[in-house]
């Protein structure tokens, strides 16, 4: 495979999860600093990019809220862990609550997350990714640009990173399992 250099930035304990096969499910709606103001999904296949400064504890379920370290605003590390890769495999655009509500069991998040998404620019549809992770062969620590900090979903690492000998984090058939499980919630959701 080739090298790659694009990002996904997402709270590190929602890459923990994903990393650890806990979930396979990313909700989004975008940066501040997206381009045209926006959530658009730049490249399919991207490294995952853990961020601390915006994690929110009471916007967890239980059993995820003490593992977050709250940090102050502005913060960063001076180096950044990169150790997995996401394939994008589904994108669904969600324009209701209720549909996010059904799939609480399948994400890290709690109502109370769902909530604030949609009531943060609701006339933008919140985003909701399935992602096919591996982990990397070796683990990549990179030091902390200050282009790569702010509210933005998408950045482009200084250096590349080799994806060969990536192991998916969960088999096969787990995952259409799970995607089988979404995709008729979200098929049941849009036509009621």
């Amino acid at each position: 495979m080739t090298p790659i250099c694009h990002a996904l930035k997402e709270w590190a304990i929602a890459v923990n999860a994903l990393e650890q096969g806990n979930t396979i499910i990313l909700l989004r709606k975008g940066g501040i600093r997206e381009d045209r103001g926006r959530f658009i999904v730049a490249h399919k296949t991207v490294l995952l990019y853990p961020t601390y400064e915006h994690q929110q504890p009471h916007l967890l379920k239980n059993d995820q809220r003490s593992q977050v370290q709250p940090v102050p605003s502005g913060w960063h590390p001076e180096t950044v862990r990169i150790g997995s890769v996401a394939e994008i495999t589904h994108i669904v655009q969600v324009t209701e609550a209720a549909v996010l509500e059904a799939l609480l069991p399948f994400h890290i998040w709690n109502a109370e997350f769902v909530s604030e998404r949609f009531q943060w620019k609701p006339r933008s549809p919140l985003y909701v990714l399935l992602l096919r992770v591996s982990r990397l062969s070796q683990v990549h620590t990179i030091p902390y640009r200050a282009a790569y900090g702010g509210c933005r979903s998408w950045l482009d690492l200084e250096t590349a990173i080799d994806l060969e000998n990536a192991i998916p984090v969960i088999n096969d058939t787990s995952y259409s399992h799970q995607v089988q499980q979404i995709s008729e919630i979200l098929s049941f959701a849009h036509s009621s």
